[in-house]
């Protein structure tokens, strides 16, 4: 973990309430996909945490959906503001895991972003990996251009048919021949996910609201099958494996 200041570059508005942050400075304590900031809001108690889409020396991709108050602040910053964070936190993916096995990646609306990341350090390794992006309705897609310039097959549903195939993100993985997911998005999907028969192992993204955001306050706590873990330090990936429903 490391506490540094981030200065705003830049914003795009992918969907109505979805907007890509581009950020510099430290970036020296991000070291995996799937890890997250947590940064201070001006007026707010608790820092907000965010997942990493993508990073690179001195340079920092949030991608954020604007529903509340301190989410909705960070999405109005102009460039040039600055943004108090303590970065690096949680335990990211491990792609070394997926060695052997046929992997997909799952994401469902503001689950989509830190597997950005992910793909695009598994696709300069050279094995780009398969992507199945689920959202609601064809106004909520994001970034499934962006994964397909890393050269990954993305796979696209909506549950009202509107962009790709109608029905569920699972509806998609269950046509694959993949056995292995890396995922992220909202607890009910991650559940779908787990329950696939195909699956012979996965890492999932949690998201839990949080306190202090580094394990000191236990506020997000879950338990596994080898006890108690919290989300933001032991997670937010948790293996397939040790995950209780």
């Amino acid at each position: 973990m490391n506490r540094t200041v981030y200065t705003l570059v830049s914003k795009r508005a992918l969907t109505r309430d979805v907007f890509e942050l581009t950020l510099s400075g430290d970036t020296s304590a991000v070291v995996r996909p799937g890890q997250f900031v947590d940064l201070a809001v001006a007026g707010l108690f608790l820092r907000r945490p965010i997942s990493v889409c993508d990073w690179g020396p001195g340079r920092l991709t949030l991608i954020l959906r604007a529903v509340g108050a301190g989410t909705r602040a960070l999405a109005d910053a102009e460039p040039g503001a600055c943004f108090d964070a303590l970065s690096g936190l949680g335990n990211g993916y491990d792609a070394e895991k997926a060695r052997g096995v046929a992997p997909i990646l799952i994401g469902g609306g503001v689950g989509v972003p830190p597997l950005y990341g992910l793909a695009r350090r598994m696709a300069e390794a050279g094995a780009a990996p398969a992507v199945a992006l689920g959202f609601n309705t064809a106004r909520d897609v994001f970034y499934a251009d962006e994964f397909r310039a890393l050269g990954c097959e993305v796979l696209l549903s909506t549950v009202d048919g509107s962009a790709g195939e109608r029905g569920f993100v699972t509806d998609l993985v269950k046509k694959t021949g993949c056995d292995y997911a890396f995922c992220c998005g909202p607890e009910p999907m991650l559940k779908a996910v787990y329950a696939l028969p195909q699956l012979a192992g996965g890492q999932f993204s949690f998201e839990e609201r949080m306190g202090c955001g580094f394990g000191a306050c236990m506020g997000c706590s879950c338990r596994t099958k080898y006890g108690a873990k919290r989300i933001c330090r032991d997670g937010p990936v948790l293996e397939k494996e040790e995950i209780v429903w």
